[in-house]
């Protein structure tokens, strides 16, 4: 299975497990009206596939006492050594996304804090003292509106 080819019954299947990935997999075969035997062949093609990454819980992170969060981006000195400034980066735990941006800026981070003064030490403390690291720039974030997968549909 080429990674971008999903046929209909894959994206039925993937927008059951994005709503449920706790669906035991005899309901979503009664569900889809197919299979038991199908589900399992389909869900392994789509693992092996890379489309597929894990199951995971999603964490309120305001009910756990995380009550600031930022969009910190992030400038380099020499935007040639990003990898080894990501691996430095993925470190802080309180890190919990990094991407490479285009523009001055080579990496935007989301960053959970329990308050301000929490973010200001993981900037000052942790970010900023990691060798190529020139500067940032933060956005606080108040609420998030929503979020959600990449929307699947069907391509006949």
């Amino acid at each position: 299975m080429d990674k971008n080819q999903i046929d209909p019954f894959d994206v039925r299947l993937l927008n059951e497990l994005t709503a449920d990935a706790r669906i035991p997999l005899v309901q979503l075969s009664k569900k889809l009206k197919v299979s038991n035997t199908l589900i399992h062949q389909r869900m392994r093609k789509l693992k092996e596939a890379g489309i597929i990454n894990k199951a995971t819980y999603d964490l309120d992170p305001w009910k756990l006492g995380f009550q600031t969060c930022s969009y910190t981006q992030i400038m380099l000195s020499d935007s040639k050594h990003h990898r080894e400034v990501e691996r430095k980066l993925a470190e802080i735990p309180e890190i919990v996304e990094c991407v490479n941006i285009a523009g001055r800026y080579a990496l935007l981070v989301k960053i959970y804090a329990r308050d301000n003064r929490h973010l200001r030490d993981i900037i000052y403390d942790k970010i900023l003292k990691i060798k190529y690291i020139e500067g940032s720039n933060s956005t606080i974030s108040f609420e998030t509106a929503f979020r959600r997968n990449v929307a699947l549909v069907a391509r006949e």
